[in-house]
């Protein structure tokens, strides 16, 4: 069995342009938007690479214009009308942070276009993030009518203050690959026609390096996360309780329209 083979049945697309570098990619309809199959495989995948001598170093990024438009709006609407679903979403979300969090081999993110929701989580919780100049990362969650959940309540003040972070989740403002290396939120930026070259670049600098240094330092620095897990859990929780509020269905509904959302003062 070839490497990619392993993971044929995977809903994301792969390719291995180096030995021991294995790239996924976010490849699929309205800008790699995450549907429930490729949501599911997000989460499930990193153990699958974890046990996969073939691989030292996994490089992210997105196909076409875009990272990841974040999730698809057929799978927000099931959440809406399926509990069932909502509590399935709820543990996959839990097990691609945590699953990334304990993943012991480095990750790159490289970001362009959109980077949104449910695949900003795996952008911004790679542990070497590189944007495009013109990347435009949001986070989302406020302009749909949930909590920032997910990763960032957890992970952006670590990167890039408190004071930057509560602005960019609570206003919802797209960030610039530009602006979102100046205040940390990622590792550096690149030209937009030099980014996959940048993090290929990075990729070949950590697969040629001492492994278990590397892997060494990543789980010494991820209890960083381990110790604000709680936050992540609590984040998680609100987030999954404004989908059963009003707020989430007129912010779905202004997405479709392409409006403004109207969430009114209910006092």
């Amino acid at each position: 069995m070839s490497v990619l083979e392993k993971y044929e049945d995977f809903a994301m697309s792969f390719e291995m342009n180096e030995p021991g570098v294995l790239e996924i990619i976010f490849d699929g309809p309205n800008l790699n938007a995450v549907d429930a199959n490729v949501h599911s495989d997000i989460a499930a995948i990193w153990r699958v690479i974890d046990r996969d001598p073939d691989v030292n170093v996994v490089l992210v990024r997105g196909a076409g214009k875009a990272f990841s438009a974040g999730g698809s709006f057929s799978l927000i609407e099931d959440q809406l009308e399926s509990y069932s679903t909502l509590t399935r979403v709820l543990r996959e979300c839990q097990d691609l942070v945590h699953g990334m969090i304990d993943f012991p081999k480095p990750v790159i993110s490289a970001i362009h276009g959109p980077a949104v929701g449910a695949g900003l989580i795996v952008a911004m919780m790679a542990d070497i993030s590189i944007a495009a100049k013109t990347a435009k990362i949001v986070d989302g969650h406020t302009r749909l009518g949930v909590t920032a959940g997910d990763h960032a309540a957890m992970a952006w003040p670590l990167m890039c203050g408190m004071a930057k972070a509560k602005y960019y989740l609570m206003v919802c403002e797209a960030i610039s690959g530009e602006e979102a290396e100046r205040i940390g939120l990622v590792s550096m930026c690149a030209d937009d026609d030099k980014l996959l070259e940048t993090a290929r670049g990075v990729a070949t600098k950590l697969n040629n390096g001492a492994q278990e240094a590397i892997q060494w330092t990543k789980r010494s620095m991820n209890l960083f996360y381990k110790q604000n897990a709680g936050i992540f859990d609590a984040s998680l929780a609100l987030e999954f309780l404004g989908f059963r509020g009003p707020d989430v269905r007129e912010g779905l509904a202004s997405h479709k329209e392409k409006r403004k959302p109207n969430f009114g003062n209910r006092g």
